[in-house]
Formats: structure tokens, sequence, C-alpha cells
């Protein structure tokens, strides 16, 4: 029987809200081994401006996609979804035969694109859930209050290898992890949670304690996570009676002065993250013959949003 590898090589994709979190941690812990994935004009933007995370320059080491010398045993990619197809891309140099990928976007879409590309072997299914980092501009402020969910998608020896190798790497880092019993639900769960609020809070401008105190929105909140529901019951999610139950209960724990990230994105005039919320709720309804008026609704008012910038 062969003996696990650790992992020591890491390959970051996105240094946003997210991605920052994590290359800030692994830079600490050892940034020898650290590598960030950016185009040419990310490349040179970050080294004439680089970002700040808790006031701290982010001194990272930067590696282009045409790259060949460098094998990852660990990458994470922490884009934007309208960054996805390009990080699939642009990922190809660094993966080995047992490279090990982690998304840590929203959604319950991205690790299907990166497994038709590099195949299931290669994945694990993972999120971010804490709070909120703030991002104005180059600077990143985050509280230290986060955590990787990750498993398995099919919990078969390859899942549970890589998931004790990540483990293992996590824990040397002094990175915050829980590694829930059935992911693919957990996962479903975190998805349900931001279409319900990521999305009317960019329309409406609200903050988490704006939103949990008002009666109205929370019916609103729960009607969105019904789409939701029948949505992950049809794709095959175990136990979905208690989801929206359970999606509430870690709404109310969100800090009131916190704001989504779509909420973030609007303010900053971003492209938001709706084809991969109300996008892709619209595309199981049609999958599935489930109705999905409210999310078809709240993709044409953020479509209305992005217009308006």
């Amino acid at each position: 029987m062969n003996l696990m590898k650790a992992i020591e090589k890491v390959l970051i994709c996105g240094v946003g809200a997210v991605g920052s979190i994590y290359a800030n941690k692994i830079n600490n812990f050892d940034s020898t081994n650290l590598r960030v994935l950016v185009d040419k004009t990310r490349y040179e933007k970050y080294l004439k401006n680089p970002k700040i995370f808790n006031g701290k320059t982010l001194d990272l080491n930067y590696i282009l996609p045409e790259n060949t010398y460098y094998k990852a045993d660990l990458i994470i990619i922490a884009t934007k979804y309208d960054g996805l197809k390009d990080s699939i891309k642009n990922i190809k140099n660094f993966v080995k035969e047992d490279t090990i990928i982690i998304s840590l976007l929203n959604g319950v879409t991205s690790e299907e694109m990166i497994a038709a590309e590099y195949d299931w072997e290669h994945l694990l299914l993972a999120y971010f859930i804490g709070h909120s980092a703030m991002r104005e501009g180059n600077n990143i402020v985050f509280d230290g209050v986060g955590d990787i969910v990750f498993g398995g998608r099919f919990n078969n020896d390859n899942d549970k290898k890589n998931i004790e190798l990540v483990k293992n790497y996590f824990g040397r880092v002094g990175i915050s992890y829980n590694i829930p019993e059935d992911m693919y639900r957990a996962l479903w769960l975190k998805y349900m949670l931001n279409v319900g609020s990521n999305q009317p809070s960019a329309i409406l401008g609200m903050t988490f304690g704006q939103m949990q105190k008002n009666k109205t929105f929370r019916q609103f909140f729960i009607n969105i996570m019904k789409e939701v529901q029948n949505a992950a019951k049809a794709s095959g999610v175990n136990n979905t009676e208690t989801m929206i139950d359970e999606a509430l209960c870690a709404f109310d724990k969100m800090i009131p002065d916190g704001k989504t990230s779509m909420l973030q994105d609007v303010e900053a005039k971003r492209q938001t993250e709706v084809d991969m919320f109300a996008g892709a709720m619209v595309k199981f309804g049609e999958k599935y013959n489930i109705p999905t008026p409210y999310n078809k609704v709240l993709k044409e008012m953020i479509e209305v949003v992005h217009e308006n910038y």
C-alpha cells in the first residue's frame, strides 16, 4: 500500500475576500511552498498596488499560468464565479496525478465544472462559512471567524484518503475546518442560505441585522429557500425537510453589521454571482420541472442592477 504523501506545495487561485484569508494564513506558515496564480494584468497590478490584509501588505509569490516548473499537492480555487472558467483552464500546468482540488466558490455547480476537466478523483466538495471579509478596493478586513467546510462527494477510498491529507495539512497550518457527515447536503444547505439572503440583500441594500429584524423579509427569505429545497430534493440530497430551519438558524447567527458578498459587489459596482445563484436555480427548475418564480424575478432584478452601473 502506498504511503500517503503529505501536502506541501499549495496553489491558490483568487485573492479576493475569501482567497486572501487563506493566502495570508498559508503564507505566514510556509511562504516557500505557496504560489498564487494570476494572469499578467493582475500580476502587474498587484506588484504596483499590493493587497492589504488586516492592515498588513500581503507579500505573496505570484505565478503565471504558462509556468511549468511548479506542481501543486493542493489547489484552492477562491475566485468569483465569473473567473471560474479561466481558473479551470489556468491551473492545467500545476495539476499532477495526485493533486487535490478544492473550490471555495458559493453555489453547487463549480465542482461539477472542475470535474468535467480534471475528473472527480482530484476533487473534494468545499465551501467557506463564517463572517464575511469586508473588501474595499485593495483593503481586506477579516475578524478571523470562519471555517473551510469540506468532504467527499462519494465517500469512497479516494475521497477518504484526500480528506485525511487536507485535514492533516489544515491542522499543521492552523486553518479552522469542519468535516460534515454528509458533505453534499452541507453544500446545498450553504447554497440555500446564499440564494435566499445574498440576492435580496443586494437588491434591497440590507445588512444582516436589517434582514434579521424584518418579519416581512423573513417570509420572503423562506419562500426563496423553498425553491432551493425542492431543487435539492430532486438533486438527490438527503433529509431536505429540515434544511430551511437549519438555514434560518445559521442566518440568525450572522453579525448584524455584516453585508453579504453580493451586496458588497453591488456597492462596488462589480458583477455579482447571480448566474451561480438564481441562474443555476432557474436551470434546476427547467431540468426537474420545478417552479422557480422567486429566483426568476431575483435574476431579472439583479441584471437590472448590473445594467444600471
